[in-house]
């Protein structure tokens, strides 16, 4: 098993810039493919970034293309996800996930708590 904390979320205007952080503990922490999901209120829980284990591959949710970027440092067992230009729709409860690769899917078994993003216009 693997935990899971989140931080770096807070309240920022329209066009700024936020970086969440990841710190997993227990099991080895490159056992995962590693992830970012966000649910706004009244909405699905919607993947916006992950990160493979083996090759360090990333994908993105096409909105976020070209202003996030989803990183990881195996050696601090942290992942990150930098986001800039911030858009008011962008503002949700941010999730860490770590999940077991199996070819091309992932299957997402751990959940940090969450952490809030507000982007104000």
């Amino acid at each position: 098993q693997v935990q899971l904390v989140e931080s770096g979320g807070g309240l920022v205007q329209v066009g700024g810039s936020l970086r969440l952080s990841c710190v997993a503990s227990g099991r080895a922490f490159t056992t995962y493919a590693m992830g970012w999901f966000r649910q706004a209120p009244g909405k699905e829980r919607e993947v916006v970034a992950a990160i493979r284990r083996t090759n360090g591959s990333t994908n993105y949710k096409d909105s976020v293309k070209g202003r996030f970027t989803i990183s990881r440092d195996n050696a601090k067992d942290t992942m990150y996800l930098s986001m800039n230009s911030l858009k008011p729709e962008d503002s949700a409860v941010y999730y860490c996930a770590a999940g077991l690769e199996f070819g091309t899917t992932v299957s997402w078994g751990y959940w940090g708590q969450g952490t809030q993003v507000t982007v104000s216009s």
